[in-house]
């Protein structure tokens, strides 16, 4: 040990304790170790309840290992529950909303942060504020507001907004539109001024601006953030429940529904049905994890 060491010890009033750290870390790590198995526990356990025949489950009980293991579970959810269609809903309404979403928030967040003008820290404070209301604050007036709007013929066939796949992407797009104007915002921040100032010497427009210059560079961000409103907007189950009537025009999330029975479900098709459901968003985790790790900083350093 040399004298600096031990005279920054002998200041500091404090040795080293050469177990605290190897100690700290194995109690760090059994903690981790105990919330992840807690955290995984369902999902584990509807995977393994979803290869059990319900006839095995109520003859051995729930919490009970043996018995015969198949995929029958599987195929009659996909069957039954018409899986693909409501695959397709999904489609329809998550692929519009996230990119309409992305379009209107970075637009938002180019006018909030690269120029300076009266109310701009008050509109993003009100972006930001609104994000965190909760849905089920104006899901009554909401409700009565779909039913009585009217809505033409090619878009609605209905004639209000009440069951149709825009209101729902419509929805989305509102409660989304904070939080991606708030990360696009923070992120636009981080890149040099210089460059408005060079397209305005170019003589390029605003909107040249927003969409050759600065576009661009944040494709990381909005990579990011395409992956995380890809799961947001894709998990919903709330606003179609509410928003739209039990019918084929459910996304799939809410059309698990309709696997439960009146008097009796069948909980490991039910089980079958959220492993298959739950498949993309993994997929789309897995494949894009570095954009969606990256998402959680966005706008946290400079440069």
């Amino acid at each position: 040990m040399t004298a600096a060491t031990v005279d920054r010890d002998t200041v500091s009033g404090r040795r080293e304790n050469p177990h605290e750290t190897p100690k700290r870390r194995v109690l760090l790590h059994a903690f981790l170790i105990f919330m992840a198995i807690v955290w995984l526990f369902p999902i584990a356990y509807a995977i393994y309840t979803s290869f059990r025949p319900y006839a095995e489950t109520n003859r051995l009980g729930y919490v009970s290992i043996g018995g015969t293991y198949n995929l029958d579970n599987y195929l009659n959810a996909w069957n039954r529950a018409e899986l693909p269609h409501y695959f397709l809903n999904t489609v329809i309404i998550v692929v519009p909303a996230v990119i309409l979403v992305l379009l209107l928030a970075s637009m938002a967040a180019f006018v909030m942060s690269r120029y300076s003008w009266r109310a701009n820290v008050l509109m993003l404070m009100a972006f930001t504020a609104l994000n965190l209301l909760p849905p089920q604050i104006i899901i009554t007036p909401l409700y009565k507001m779909y039913v009585m709007l009217p809505m033409f013929s090619p878009i609605s066939d209905n004639g209000i907004w009440y069951d149709q796949y825009f209101s729902i992407a419509l929805i989305h797009i509102a409660f989304q539109m904070g939080f991606c104007t708030f990360v696009l915002s923070n992120y636009m921040k981080t890149l040099p001024k210089e460059l408005n100032e060079a397209a305005v010497v170019d003589g390029a427009s605003v909107w040249t601006t927003y969409r050759k210059v600065i576009m661009p560079l944040t494709k990381p961000a909005l990579a990011a953030l395409a992956t995380l409103e890809v799961t947001f907007i894709y998990n919903d189950f709330f606003w179609a429940l509410i928003l739209m009537k039990p019918g084929p025009k459910l996304p799939i999330t809410t059309a698990i529904n309709n696997l439960q029975g009146q008097f009796f479900t069948d909980n490991n098709l039910v089980a079958a049905a959220a492993v298959v459901i739950a498949l993309p968003t993994i997929l789309v985790y897995i494949l894009l994890q570095k954009q969606f790790v990256g998402g959680l900083s966005l706008g946290s350093t400079k440069g």
